[in-house]
């Protein structure tokens, strides 16, 4: 029974949520649903004693207040700023989120407050100042609108909620900028961000380019400083995941981590790969992307080490829920969110299942990798293949001969930058074998996407395909739970 009402209560917010993203609900009309429901749920509980009434009106309870959440966070630009469109002004403002560096140009998060209205600007502007988090800025320039675009592949980018999810309203194009003070904002905030740069320096002077830019995206997401051409390779190849900040790059680390501590105690063991995911969100500069990675991985690793998939699915879908009450926008406009959800479940439950179609390799740790790594890949195509429209045909192939050598790769790249900060000459040698494994990763790559038609562009994959596909897969790994559950008393 507690189970019933646990899912019926998750799921109704998450409908309620999902519902609110695309269909506009009059507060008033959410409010009386909200008070039937209440009803609803006293006369079953106290009158009737009606159990599977009592889970319907926890689940439109809930459900009402999923809609009734995404509506005070679904906030309006404030109005003083809608005056200034289109028009040049001056400003002033403090950098709120680390800088977001490109190839030819780098993103600031600039929070403003005028006549006690707070709006979030982002900028972009050259490469030839060094900003950081916590600087007071003034600017001037013109204030713009997002606005959504077509990607090469045909898809439309919802770029307005994909900003809007962060509280961002306005853009502004090379604006010029005078830092007028430093060392504001959070000190926690520019201690890890001060880390991880020093952490990357010290990586960068033993790995060079592109080497070094492929190892920046698979231990910490940096993957914005890649050439186009780079960029389109990974996609191509069907191995782009492998440099998303998600909770499928930790878990990775976290798995080869225990697999490595093995011959010690099982807690032992199991706390290195929760020191693996502490380092990764540390490294990460504990941004709101990467502290959802480490909890989608510390679930993950839960479920290996424990093998309680269970009550590990369970507390995913709290995680979950948790994460969408913080910020109900994640649901939909947030696809690191959405990656690590849906490959953290692949890890939790599809990985122990095809983990035989492997039996071929010989080392069990080996096999436990190929396995966790594959599921997580099968499990994101459909995603991948409605969000960005790019069918890679090589992906495979491609996959096998990348997949079991990058939670090796990552190890070693987290050694070679601690090395680097506790005394250089010690990362040497762990930066010769990281640069060795980068380029060969970086050859697989590039002789793939060099492969004629190694990918077609499925610009319009129906909606309706991808779910009926998910549908499929919920089937298959949790159809026989779902009778139970239902058929319980």
């Amino acid at each position: 029974m507690r189970d019933k009402i646990l899912y019926g209560a998750s799921f109704g917010f998450v409908l309620g949520v999902l519902w609110r993203s695309f269909i506009f609900t009059d507060f008033y009309i959410n409010l009386l649903i909200g008070v039937v429901s209440l009803a609803l749920f006293l006369f079953f509980y106290l009158v009737s004693k009606n159990k599977w009434g009592i889970i319907f009106s926890i689940f439109l309870l809930m459900f009402s207040f999923g809609v009734f959440r995404f509506h005070i966070s679904d906030k309006s630009a404030p109005e003083n700023f809608e005056s200034k469109v289109d028009v040049k002004s001056d400003f002033a403002g403090e950098i709120i989120d680390e800088p977001d560096i490109r190839e030819t140009n780098q993103k600031l998060t600039v929070e403003v407050n005028e006549s006690n209205n707070k709006t979030e600007i982002l900028l972009t502007t050259g490469l030839d100042e060094n900003y950081k988090y916590g600087d007071s800025i003034n600017f001037r320039g013109k204030l713009e609108k997002p606005e959504n675009f077509e990607t090469d592949y045909g898809k439309e980018f919802d770029y307005v909620n994909y900003l809007r999810k962060d509280g961002i309203f306005y853009i502004m194009s090379y604006p010029s900028i005078e830092v007028v003070d430093s060392g504001g904002g959070s000190i926690v905030k520019r201690t890890l961000f001060s880390a991880k740069e020093k952490f990357l320096e010290k990586m960068n002077l033993e790995i060079p380019e592109p080497e070094s830019l492929l190892m920046g995206g698979l231990i910490l997401g940096e993957k914005s400083s890649f050439s186009q051409a780079l960029r389109q390779s990974f996609v191509n190849t069907g191995t782009i995941h492998i440099v998303a900040l998600s909770g499928y790059n930790v878990t990775i680390v976290a798995e080869w981590i225990m697999k490595m501590l093995a011959f010690l105690p099982r807690n032992i063991a199991f706390g290195g790969g929760i020191l693996g995911i502490i380092l990764f969100v540390i490294m990460a500069g504990g941004q709101s992307t990467a502290v959802r990675a480490g909890i989608m991985a510390s679930l993950a690793l839960i479920a290996r080490a424990t093998g309680r998939t269970y009550d590990v699915g369970r507390g995913l879908i709290l995680a979950g829920v948790v994460m969408i009450l913080i910020n109900p926008f994640v649901l939909v406009y947030d696809v690191s969110f959405q990656l690590s959800f849906i490959a953290t479940v692949a890890v939790i439950f599809l990985a122990p299942r095809i983990e035989h179609y492997f039996a071929f390799i010989k080392w069990k740790w080996l096999r436990d990798i190929v396995a966790v790594t594959f599921s997580a890949y099968i499990f994101v195509l459909p995603f991948i293949l409605y969000k960005m429209g790019n069918l890679s045909l090589i992906a495979l192939p491609a996959n096998f001969l990348v997949l079991p050598f990058i939670p090796l790769t990552m190890i070693l790249g987290f050694i070679t930058g601690f090395a680097g900060l506790i005394f250089f000459p010690l990362s040497l040698p762990f930066g010769y074998l990281s640069y060795f494994l980068l380029h060969y990763e970086l050859a697989v790559v590039s002789f793939f996407s060099n492969i004629p038609f190694a990918a077609i562009v499925l610009p319009n994959f129906p909606l309706t395909l991808t779910l009926a596909i998910y549908a499929i897969f919920i089937h298959i790994l949790f159809g026989k739970s779902i009778k139970k559950l239902l058929l319980e008393n």
